[in-house]
């Protein structure tokens, strides 16, 4: 399966804010964002483009795949499916990426990142209701259950993660932190899901 496999701090600095993609360090004075706050690349403090309105829409919806951590093909296809689910096309496709499991493991706080939450599933450490599931982007329904397996209860980066505190404020999901489990109570509204994107300036990308 291909994978991005470079420093994905990068990513962070060439969209010009935190993605979060490194977990707890992006909550440090590490943070590459925080430190140089500039382009990543040899001409990256140099860089005073006027960007145009492709430009972004470009950026907006590079900002979105990356933060939910998805190749190209992959966030095309959620696209599609959204663009053919009746109502507003945009708000459809963030709501089919708040609902993957690998994001819900990570809101959830069991994940300090969304490829540690992805880390987690494939090594079938969650459960959804009862049922082993190893697939990331496994659609949850809404009531559907999310639990850590009891044989990895005691597994260090569940617990560093907890301690983070994601999840209390996420008013769609119910935590549960003494027993290691979550569930979705709804599909999340635009207006109630943490993502600081345009993705009206997707659909437009797309829609040329």
């Amino acid at each position: 399966m291909a994978r991005y496999h470079d420093a994905v701090c990068k990513l962070c600095r060439r969209e010009g804010e935190k993605l979060f993609l490194k977990g707890a360090r992006c909550l440090t004075d590490k943070c590459s964002v925080e430190r140089r706050r500039f382009a990543p690349g040899q001409h990256g403090q140099s860089m005073r483009r006027k960007i145009s309105a492709y430009g972004l829409q470009l950026r907006e919806k590079q900002k979105i795949r990356r933060q939910y951590g998805l190749l190209e093909t992959q966030f095309h296809n959620y696209f599609e499916k959204a663009d053919a689910k009746a109502g507003i096309t945009g708000e459809n496709l963030v709501q089919f990426l708040e609902c993957r499991l690998d994001n819900l493991v990570y809101r959830l706080g069991f994940g300090t990142s969304r490829k540690q939450a992805r880390q987690l599933i494939r090594h079938r450490h969650i459960l959804v209701d009862g049922k082993t599931v190893d697939i990331p982007s496994y659609q949850v329904r809404p009531n559907q259950v999310i639990k850590v397996r009891d044989k990895s209860k005691n597994l260090d980066l569940v617990h560093a993660a907890l301690k983070i505190g994601r999840g209390e404020e996420i008013p769609w999901l119910r935590l549960n932190k003494a027993a290691l489990e979550g569930e979705l109570l709804a599909v999340p509204k635009r207006s109630e899901i943490p993502l600081t994107a345009n993705e009206q300036l997707v659909v437009e990308l797309y829609s040329k």
